[in-house]
Parts: C-alpha cells; sequence; structure tokens
C-alpha cells in the first residue's frame, strides 16, 4: 500500500464501513454500529483511512476529550504539574486497521495523523497528554513503541505526554 495514496478524513455516510474486518469485533461493531452516532453527539470524533475516490474505509481511530486523574501518574511526572485533581488529556478511544491492510504502515499512519492533531488541538484547547486504552498486550506494545508510557493503576492504559507528541513533529 502506498501510504501517500490514503486520506484520513473526518467519518460522514458516504463512507463505505460495511466490508471493514480488524478482527476484533468490539472495534469492526463500533466502526459499523456506533461511530456515526457517536459524531453527531459529539462524544467522539471518528476518522477513517480512505484511497480515494474510493470510499471504503480502510482503518480508523477516535478522539475525544477526557481527564486524567493526577494520582494516575507516575510521581516524577505528576510533581511537575499543577496539583489539580484532574488534568486534561486527549483519549485516543479506538485505533483499528483492516486485516487487508495489515503489516503495510496504515496503523502508524494512523496514529500519527492523530497525534499530529491532538498536537494541533491542543495549542487551543489544553490536554496536557494523549491517553489510550490498549485492548490487549500486542496493542499495549504497539504504542509503547511511539514512546507511550504505562499508567500507576493500570498498565494497559498509556499516556504520551503532549511535550513529547510536540518534538516528534519538531
Amino acid at each position: 500500500m502506498d501510504i501517500a495514496s490514503v486520506a484520513i478524513e473526518r467519518l460522514d455516510r458516504t463512507h463505505d464501513r460495511a466490508r471493514f474486518t480488524s478482527g476484533i469485533p468490539a472495534l469492526d461493531r463500533y466502526l459499523t454500529q456506533q461511530a456515526r452516532q457517536d459524531a453527531d453527539k459529539r462524544v467522539a470524533a471518528p476518522f477513517v483511512a480512505v484511497r480515494p475516490p474510493e470510499r471504503q474505509v480502510l482503518g480508523f481511530y477516535t478522539l475525544s476529550a477526557s481527564v486524567l486523574m493526577l494520582t494516575d501518574l507516575p510521581a516524577q511526572m505528576a510533581h511537575r504539574l499543577p496539583r489539580y485533581p484532574q488534568l486534561p488529556v486527549t483519549l485516543l478511544g479506538r485505533l483499528a486497521v483492516d486485516r487487508g491492510c495489515r503489516g503495510q504502515g496504515l496503523g502508524e499512519h494512523l496514529l500519527l495523523d492523530a497525534l499530529h492533531r491532538t498536537l494541533v488541538h491542543a495549542e487551543q484547547i489544553a490536554a496536557m497528554a494523549v491517553v489510550v486504552d490498549a485492548k490487549d498486550d500486542m496493542a499495549a506494545a504497539f504504542y509503547r513503541h511511539y514512546g507511550f508510557l504505562a499508567l500507576q493503576a493500570n498498565p494497559q492504559r498509556l499516556y504520551l505526554p503532549m511535550g513529547t507528541v510536540a518534538a516528534l513533529f519538531a
């Protein structure tokens, strides 16, 4: 797959979601049955990868505003932050790639696009980190490869400080 030919767009009614199969039923079901409703209700912003002019979804991710408890952060990170009990973050709620596109760099492309979007918006609406909830050890390893760190209470819940995100695009 030529990643340069892939466009990442906000999910809309013209996107073909029916044939998407990541191999993870919960993610497939979310895309086909819930993502548009979440977008309409503004509880998540789903973005999809397509190869124009085709409208078939090759991969997707969602972003939403969230909070992180100060006590969830490792002590060395927490002591550098204001003592607010909750801190603003961007939640990368879901990220999935169609089975037919695996191993071609699309997951990385989606992740970097999501991180870039969070960085741009963090300049207007504060977010001190990007948080993900990895579904399994393989997903956690994927995120750790890009510098995500485990939170204290749950090693499958990972965060990437916004300073690290900014350094990726410097």
